[in-house]
Formats: C-alpha cells, structure tokens, sequence
C-alpha cells in the first residue's frame, strides 16, 4: 500500500514539474513565431528568443520582419533587426522601406535605412516620394515691381525626396521659403508688373536655375506659378505718404517762423517803449538845464522869452495846418 501510494505521489510531482517546465519555456520561448521562423526557412534559433526575452526585446518585432525580409530576397540577420530596435527605430517600417526600394530599383542598403530612420525621418515615406513625386504648394507670396504695384503669387513645386541627402538636409520649409524668396527677387527685379502677368512662366524658369534645392533633403523637379494677383499699388501708397510728411515738415517749419516773428515783434516793441522811456526822461532834464543857464548866465530872459513865442508860434502853425479851410478838422494821414 505505501508503495503504491509513493508510485502515485511520485509520478503526480514528476506531472507537476514537467507541466511547471513546459510553462516556463513557453514563457521564454514563443513557439508559435519560432514555428513560423522554421516554416518560412528562417533560421531563428530557440536560443535566439530566449536572449531577445531576457533583454525585453518583443520577438514578434523581430521575427515577422525577418521572415518579410527573407521573403522579399533582402539579405539581413536577427542581430541586424535587433541592435536597430535596441538603438530606438523602426524595425518594420525600414524593413518595408527596404523592400519597397528593392522594388523599385532604388539603391537603400539596411544600414542607410536605419540611418534615415534613426535621424528621425520616416524612411518609407521618403522612398515613396522618390517614386512617387510630392507637389508643395507655398503660401501667397507678397512682391512688388519696380513700378510699385504688389504681385500676390501662388506657385506649386514638385520635389522627388533624394535618398543620399536625407540625413543633414534641410525639410520642406527651406524649399518654401528659398522658391518664395527667389519670387520677390524676380518680381521686384520686372521694371513693369504687366511683364509678369503676361509671363509668369518665367518667374518659374529663373528660380528653378537658381539650384534652390542644394544642401536639400530632395530634388526640385518643377515649379509652376499657380496664381498671379494684383494687389495695391504700394508705390502710390509711399508716394503719398511722403508728401504727407513733406507737408507736416513743412508747416513745422512755417510754424517755427511765425512763432519767430511774433518773438521778434515783442522784442522790438519792448525796445520801443525802452526808447521812449529814454526820450521822456531826456525831455524831464531840460526844465532843470535851463534853469542852471539862466542861474549860471548862459540864457538870458529875453532868450527865454524868445525860445517860448517860438515853441507857441511853432504850436499854432501846427493847429492852422491840422484845421480844414472850411473849419472842419482834415482827417489824419491827409495832406
């Protein structure tokens, strides 16, 4: 009986521990990709995975690529795929990068893809642009002519993105703002804004010889002016403005004048009154100068006498003159 029941408790422990180690491995392992692995000819080893599980590398994102790779004839390896993910990329969008270069003729080497895609770009989309060009409208452009009237231009620029400049080359925003450049150039360099409208084509033929896509992550195919508007005649606008500020110069200055003269004016009637104040008191001093001739004998009476029928008759004479014949009074100013 103990030796049936030891039978029974020992094979029960071995069940135990064999479903305990079943679980574990295929806790470490995940069979079902390394299944696919064998069944698609991948060489995926059981050790493989469980390194990718002891440094928390999800094998599903190694694996299923690997095998899409392998499928697609490209020539790369598990510790390829891995040491991408473990650096931060993308390890299926390169892949389909990859394949889709493959495809189109397009030279990408793995090592290229995961450079682009760890420079923060996204490589499948930049393999699609150089197949499949990308049109980037700029916003309305505002310049003006030599003859003051404001162009509003709208152009449409077709860019193929160029692989071997993808890292280290300037975005979409230096494309806009070099073609948007290159049109104020060529519009404030048109001496009448009727030749642009006539001809906008040759906005586009100027820039494009220009190289605006140097040091450029892509390759300016074409530009089109999709748009030509007129706007304000800005030349009439500073024209007009200036003669503004020309008039309120002006009647600054005629002000500063005027503000002058009336300074003037004051001064030269304090300097009237001054004048007078001096001929009355001279007048005051010659009472007493004649006083000190008669005291000293310089004047007699009879001079004195004299010098007073000549200042009553030069008085009377002045009173005849100023007394119409007709005994009216002649208005003042008249002879």
């Amino acid at each position: 009986m103990d030796l049936l029941f030891s039978m029974i408790f020992g094979s029960g422990f071995v069940v135990v521990l064999a479903i305990v180690g079943i679980a574990i491995f295929l806790n470490f392992v995940p069979l079902g990709l390394w299944i696919s692995a064998i069944a698609a000819g991948v060489n995926v080893g059981i050790f493989n995975l469980i390194g990718m599980r002891l440094r928390r590398v999800p094998a599903s994102q190694i694996v299923l690529p690997l095998i899409k790779a392998n499928k697609a004839g490209l020539d790369v390896n598990v510790n390829q795929l891995e040491a991408h993910y473990l650096a931060g990329g993308n390890v299926d969008r390169v892949i389909d990068a990859l394949i889709a270069a493959h495809r189109a003729q397009i030279e990408l080497s793995f090592e290229r893809g995961c450079a682009i895609d760890l420079a923060g770009r996204n490589v499948l989309e930049a393999v699609q642009m150089s197949v499949n060009p990308e049109v980037i409208e700029t916003p309305v452009v505002s310049a003006v002519a030599k003859d003051g009237i404001e162009l509003k231009v709208k152009a449409r620029v077709t860019v193929r993105a160029n692989i071997d400049r993808l890292v280290g080359g300037a975005g979409e925003a230096t494309i806009i703002a070099r073609v948007g450049e290159g049109i104020v150039t060529n519009v404030g360099s048109s001496a009448d804004h009727s030749k642009v409208l006539e001809n906008p084509d040759y906005i586009s033929k100027t820039v494009l010889d220009k190289g605006l896509d140097a040091g450029t992550a892509f390759e300016i195919l074409s530009i089109d002016i999709a748009d030509v508007d007129v706007g304000r005649n800005i030349g009439a606008a500073l024209m007009t403005d200036q003669a503004e500020a020309d008039k309120r110069i002006a009647q600054a200055r005629a002000e500063e004048r005027r503000a002058m003269a009336v300074a003037k004016e004051q001064e030269m009637k304090a300097y009237t009154q001054e004048m007078q104040a001096k001929v009355v008191e001279a007048q005051a001093k010659v009472p007493t100068a004649m006083a000190e001739a008669l005291a000293n004998g310089r004047l007699g009476v009879m001079d004195y006498y004299r010098l007073n029928n000549i200042q009553a008759d030069t008085q009377m004479r002045r009173t005849i003159a100023e007394v119409s014949p007709e005994g009216e009074e002649k208005p003042e100013g008249s002879k």
